[in-house]
């Protein structure tokens, strides 16, 4: 039994920064590599970005490079998805994902999760 909640989400303007944060509980030990999704309306859901375990490895989607920051924070059990510069296109709902147990390469597809939240809302206006 996972469950992954979601927070941080909300409406900002162009430039601005927000900090998501995903809480896992229920089985998991702290021992899973997580990740962080987005979709937008009438568009498939992209991965954005993630975390290895163990080694803690971050990879990330070439639209938000240099933008976004993932982080976990053993202490409180979160993965945090630190977001800079937001633009109009990062609007979309986002949804934490996590695949416990380690892993010897990082999947960039909604296949390679199967625990999932149900996502918090950014929205940035121009």
């Amino acid at each position: 039994q996972v469950q992954l909640v979601e927070s941080g989400g909300g409406l900002v303007h162009t430039g601005v920064s927000l900090r998501l944060s995903c809480t896992a509980s229920g089985r998991t030990f702290e021992k899973y590599t997580a990740a962080w999704f987005r979709q937008a309306p009438g568009k498939e859901r992209e991965f954005v970005a993630a975390i290895k375990w163990p080694e803690l490895n971050t990879y990330y989607a070439d639209s938000v490079k240099g933008r976004f920051t993932i982080s976990r924070d053993v202490a409180r059990d979160t993965t945090d998805l630190q977001m800079n510069s937001l633009k109009p296109e990062d609007t979309a709902v986002y949804v934490c994902a996590i695949e416990v147990g380690p892993k010897r390469s990082v999947s960039l597809s909604v296949h390679g999760y199967n625990f999932w939240g149900r996502g918090t809302q950014v929205t940035v206006s121009s």
